[in-house]
């Protein structure tokens, strides 16, 4: 049976009409900005810099240089905060700022139906690949109970590389033993579909629940 010859992700009419998708039978997701909001993105920054009252020039700048090593797990999260934050004293603890980090993790709507929903259908293989920082991954998998859903996390804190970057994605293929061309790889972030794409995989830009399981079907996974 031919399947439906759409990649899924802009343009879609990349592939010979006449051509059959192999059948898939892994589908990868990102997390921030798929299923929860992003871990500490730009605006949850903004929303800390306000409410400690901080100096967001300063902040933000402190931020950009120390980010990627605690996005690969190369510093702490405490190492984090004494770069960006207690260097100086404070009028608030690293307690408290630690708490309004994590509270900033929430589910997105719709999203996580979705991927239930094609993990109760036990026909795919279904794990994670996401940038996040270590503590911060662990507080999300373990608040979200991602476990439910994922049975691997090729997170940047374990693998030491981040997205776009295709060594998180040749990793995930080596660890899993699949074929690119039988994978999906889910992202809100167009560039982070750049490098699957060149390594074979099919890939879905996530805008909306609807529109990701609309996406899904044309790439014949039934939701």
């Amino acid at each position: 049976m031919y399947r439906l010859t759409l990649t899924a992700h802009l343009p879609l009419l990349e592939r010979d009409q006449e051509e059959p998708l192999p059948a898939i039978d892994t589908i990868f997701w990102d997390i921030g900005g798929v299923i929860l909001t992003n871990g500490w993105g730009r605006n949850s920054r903004k929303a800390a810099a306000e409410t400690f009252h901080l100096d967001w020039e300063e902040f933000a700048d402190r931020h950009d240089l120390s980010f990627p090593a605690f996005d690969c797990g190369q510093i702490t999260l405490e190492e984090y905060l004494n770069r960006t934050l207690f260097y100086r004293p404070r009028s608030f603890s690293r307690e408290e700022f630690t708490v309004f980090m994590f509270a900033q993790s929430k589910p997105l709507p719709g999203s996580r139906e979705v991927l239930d929903a094609v993990t109760n259908s036990k026909k795919y293989f279904i794990g994670a690949i996401n940038n996040e920082p270590l503590e911060l991954n662990q507080h999300r998998i373990e608040a979200f109970d991602l476990r439910r859903n994922f049975l691997v996390f090729f997170s940047s804190c374990y693998v030491h590389s981040r997205k776009p970057e295709p060594t998180i994605f040749r990793v995930a293929l080596e660890v899993t033993q699949r074929s690119a061309e039988k994978c999906i790889f889910i992202d809100d972030r167009p560039l982070n579909l750049e490098s699957p794409r060149k390594l074979g995989f099919q890939t879905i830009h996530f805008q909306n629940p609807a529109q990701l399981k609309t996406d899904l079907a044309k790439l014949g996974v039934e939701v």
